[in-house]
């Protein structure tokens, strides 16, 4: 397991199918962990080293405030893993409503953007930090009748390489994670035909994220990391 005992770590989308994995991932390798959604509270991780902020991450205000409340109650943020983020497809560009645009986009770049722009400065104040992002496969391959979600996923991915070559003499390293299709029970009820067995376990996306917030990752920055599984 990747040596991130002591770190405080800040999980964005930390109650989701595989966000409650990342978290429980952290937990269990002895970090601190900061979780926000939506609606988040203590109880959903019955741990003594986590701590619930709920936040909205499409207000810039609420991005701000949630970092500045996990640096003011825990003294600082080493890592940030951005897990939030959602997904809507199902028909072409010229049939792709504005409200699904401007929903993918609020949803996987937008609020990337806020927490990026929040969390970076005091990272930078504290010459060290490891920023972690969950895009997708689609993001650098779109596939059709999901142009809003590859849209905003190449663009998540493009915020994370571009604060990587910012910040690469600040002591701060950024990468984006590209799964395919996750298995999550959100995903099973979307499309309960598929085959679960060749998805990507969110088990292994957390290890992943783990490792890179680790000191083992230290000299991996500006990386987007494919992982396909039997879906290659």
């Amino acid at each position: 397991m990747p040596e991130i005992a002591g770190q405080v770590v800040l999980i964005t989308g930390a109650k989701g199918g595989l966000g409650s994995s990342v978290t429980r991932a952290c937990l269990d390798a002895g970090a601190t962990v900061a979780g926000t959604s939506r609606s988040i509270a203590n109880a959903d991780f019955a741990h003594p080293h986590f701590a619930a902020v709920p936040a909205d991450l499409s207000d810039p205000a609420a991005a701000q405030h949630l970092v500045d409340t996990v640096i003011q109650s825990l003294g600082r943020i080493d890592s940030l893993i951005h897990v939030a983020g959602g997904f809507a497809g199902g028909a072409p560009i010229h049939q792709t409503d504005e409200a699904t645009w401007d929903s993918m986009m609020n949803l996987n770049a937008r609020a990337a953007f806020h927490i990026l722009r929040a969390v970076i400065p005091p990272m930078r104040k504290a010459g060290t930090g490891r920023i972690v992002a969950i895009g997708s496969r689609a993001g650098v391959q779109p596939a059709v009748n999901i142009s809003a979600y590859s849209a905003s996923k190449a663009a998540l991915v493009s915020l994370v390489q571009t604060a990587a070559l910012e910040n690469r003499d600040a002591g701060i390293t950024a990468n984006a994670i590209l799964p395919g299709t996750i298995d999550t029970q959100a995903n099973r009820k979307f499309d309960p035909t598929a085959g679960g067995e060749t998805w990507i376990a969110p088990e292994r996306l957390a290890a992943l994220a783990l490792f890179l917030i680790s000191d083992a990752a230290a000299q991996i920055t500006g990386a987007a990391i494919p992982v396909y599984g039997a879906q290659l």
